[in-house]
């Protein structure tokens, strides 16, 4: 299991690329000029704290929600949590290092973005550390969704995360690429939920500081790269059949999140804020 200060260090990483991500989000609302929403002022985050309720431990910690919702971001939540507690039997036994324990410790942030308009990609990215009593891990990534794909901003989503990956391992980019390809996949719609990222699990490659450093580079390239892509699309005007074909789209990312995510069942199995869990959800969504 992680030791006190390795678990600080991961909470504090997690913390410092939340208050980065805001920043830079809050930066695009700032700087939008285009014809949609122009009347409406910039966007900035509201955040909201939460305790997380666990008589059978001491300090089971909590986190904070942040929303935005402006001109350029419909809908954007960054999240970060640092929760302590014990997993259920029926929990407990999928989960690595509980033989002796089921008690856990996970610390993490997790961001879900929904544009307002149908040219900027939605995106999702979380990264987490988890230490049991007989392991501990990082996991995590990041995903892009477009209603419509464009190659160039596929091409470059990609090459970021490639090369945070090839920093630590050749191995790494292919293996987590594929993962996540498998991962992200609606079986009853036969289709990927978009056009991938990377997604990492039960990482324990290396020392624990290289693996946080592997960790705090998927997060600093998801930070350069993902406001270039909204900069790339944010003034371009669009149309009702763009907007509807949007809403649809989003049906899928719904889908997905509530039928199969594996972060949706860890947070409510294990006691989490069900408003930041569900945070995910589209303001706005139609099914056809």
């Amino acid at each position: 299991m992680s030791t006190e200060t390795q678990k600080q260090q991961a909470r504090a990483c997690f913390e410092n690329l939340r208050d980065d991500i805001c920043t830079a989000f809050e930066a695009i609302e700032n700087d939008y000029e285009g014809p949609k929403h122009s009347d409406k002022a910039a966007g900035t985050f509201e955040y909201t704290s939460w305790k997380r309720n666990d008589d059978r431990v001491e300090n089971p910690g909590g986190g904070t929600m942040g929303v935005m919702k402006g001109r350029v971001f419909e809908k954007v939540g960054v999240n970060i949590s640092t929760v302590h507690g014990i997993f259920s039997d029926e929990f407990r036994a999928r989960i690595p290092g509980t033989e002796e324990s089921a008690e856990f410790w996970a610390s993490g942030i997790s961001l879900v973005a929904h544009m307002q308009s149908p040219f900027v990609p939605p995106v999702h990215m979380n990264l987490r550390h988890i230490s049991t009593r007989g392991k501990s891990w990082f996991g995590g990534g990041a995903d892009l969704n477009p209603i419509t794909e464009n190659k160039d901003d596929t091409n470059a989503f990609h090459d970021a995360l490639k090369k945070a990956c090839d920093k630590h391992d050749p191995d790494y980019y292919e293996t987590y690429k594929k993962a996540c390809d498998d991962y992200f996949f609606i079986p009853h719609r036969n289709e990927h939920r978009g056009v991938g990222g990377i997604l990492v699990d039960y990482h324990d490659k290396k020392s624990f500081h290289e693996d946080l450093a592997f960790i705090q580079d998927i997060g600093n390239a998801f930070l350069d790269i993902y406001p270039r892509i909204v900069r790339t699309h944010m003034n371009k005007d669009w149309n009702d059949q763009d907007r509807y074909t949007q809403l649809v789209k989003r049906g899928r990312y719904v889908e997905f999140n509530l039928l199969y995510d594996r972060g949706t069942t860890f947070g409510l199995k294990t006691g989490g804020n069900t408003d930041a869990i569900l945070m995910s959800m589209p303001p706005e969504v139609i099914w056809e």
